[in-house]
This record gives structure tokens, sequence and C-alpha cells, in this order.
């Protein structure tokens, strides 16, 4: 599983600080993957709303990062019609700017964030931060022993070559869990052995925590990490719909741009490491 080349990175866009941010953190990606930028503002209310500031947005973007750039202007669900546009534009990427201040809601209100990330045809960053940073020097990747988590790997490798970044591997277990490193080891082994074939940088860090979304982003803050990359859970319990999954609670939580990927049919998978 890669980030397509030479397709579409798909920014919806409601002018806050948040998705300007996002916009411009599109810029290196657009230009290591040759994709053209897509600028799509969604209005409640209004088809063409913003017309004229979506535009001067787009001539922005061109000039500065030198990139194709197109425009949607679209009334309806920002999360439903992201989802519909990335599936028929084949996007390799949604980037999307979330508000600070609610969790998994924006203007269109509870669980729409959290539904549409699980949803997306493709690969899903989301930004908090108002910041923006241009570079990526550090990566994180939570890992544990399921399938799924390798999944990420061959995707998380393709960034930190793009961006010659080392890859920071974190493994987070309950203190009670005295099993863990017996069961862990030989998979972590066999991933830092296909990063460093890759010709990447990679480190790895354990810890013994009861909140494993908290450990993951005391650790990216503290470590001076600019994206943390994680494994989308597409089928929630009971209770997860109502107070959350840990791949949910990252993105809510996370100060760190967050990239969310869904998982492959088990079927399907081909990324090299079993």
């Amino acid at each position: 599983m890669l980030i397509k080349e030479n397709h579409s990175i798909l920014i919806p866009v409601d002018f806050s600080k948040q998705s300007l941010v996002a916009v411009k953190q599109s810029y290196n990606l657009a230009r290591f993957t040759n994709s053209k930028i897509i600028l799509m503002h969604v209005s409640t209310k209004v088809e063409g709303e913003h017309k004229e500031d979506l535009e001067k947005l787009a001539e922005q973007t061109r000039r500065e990062s030198g990139m194709s750039v197109e425009t949607l202007n679209l009334k309806g669900d920002v999360y439903e019609l992201t989802d519909k546009k990335a599936e028929e534009l084949n996007a390799a990427l949604i980037i999307i700017g979330l508000d600070t201040q609610v969790k998994f809601r924006s203007f269109l209100g509870a669980n729409t964030a959290s539904k549409f990330i699980r949803n997306a045809p493709c690969p899903v960053i989301t930004i908090r931060s108002m910041e923006n940073k241009p570079t990526c020097k550090n990566i994180v990747l939570p890992f544990d022993n399921t399938p799924e988590s390798r999944e990420k790997v061959p995707i998380v490798v393709q960034l930190a070559k793009y961006y010659n970044a080392d890859i920071r591997i974190v493994c987070v277990f309950s203190p009670s869990d005295h099993k863990y490193e017996d069961e862990i080891l030989p998979y972590l082994q066999q991933i830092k052995k296909f990063i460093k074939e890759k010709g990447v940088n990679c480190t790895n860090k354990s810890i013994p925590s009861n909140n494993m979304v908290e450990a993951i982003v005391d650790y990216a803050n503290k470590n001076d990490c600019d994206l943390i990359v994680q494994m989308n859970k597409k089928d929630l319990s009971i209770g997860e719909l109502f107070v959350g999954n840990v791949s949910q609670k990252l993105v809510d939580l996370s100060n760190i741009p967050v990239l969310s990927i869904n998982p492959m049919k088990r079927e399907s998978l081909s990324s090299g490491i079993h």
C-alpha cells in the first residue's frame, strides 16, 4: 500500500486557520507525488458561496506551490461530499483541517468527521494545528503485532524517503502485560529490518501506559515529531461508537498532523511484510 502518484490531493477549505494550514501542508506532498491540488469549498446554504475567495486562494496556491490547482464549490455535507469526490477523482490523499476546539465535530455536528475518515477511499491527513510545518523530520509509527498495523509500514517508508525523515516506531503496552516484549519483538525486528533495507533511519521505543493515545501524542511532542501515521479501525463495537476507539481519539487529541489509513482486505495484502 502506497500513496498514489500522478493523481489528485483533495483539500476541503472553509477558510479557517486549520484549513489554510492544510492547503500549505499539501505543497511538498503534491510536488513529491506530482499531484494536482484540488481545493473544495462546501456550503450548507448555497452552491458557489465564497467563489471569489476560493479562486483567490487557488491562485495563491498555484503561485506558492508551483503545482496545478483546481477548485470545486458545492452545496451539501462537507464530509459526505469529500468522500464522494475523492472516490470520483481517484484521489491519492485527502488533507483536512479540523477545529481544535471541537472533538470530532465541525459546523456539521458530532461524529461526522470520524465517519468520514472511516469511509474515505484514500488516506486522510487531519490537521488541528494552526502552525504550518513545511518540513517533516520525524514520523511516528505506532506499532502493535496485528497484520493491520504492518500494512501502514510501506506508506511510512514512502513518506520518510520523500522528506528524508526518520521513522520513530512506538509500541505502547499495558504495564501489567508481562508477555508484551516476547510477543512484539519478532514483529518489531522484522519491521526495523524492512525499513533499514529501504535506506531509512529508524528508532523504536516501548512505552508502558494505560492510555495509548496520550502516550503516543506525548512521545511525538517530546521528540519533535511532525506526523503520526495510524491504521484506522473501520468496524466499531457498540461501546466504541459511543466513546470512540483509539484511532478516533488519536485524531481528536493530537496537535500533530495524523495520517489515517483504512485497512485493506486481508486477501489483498501485498506490502511485502508478512
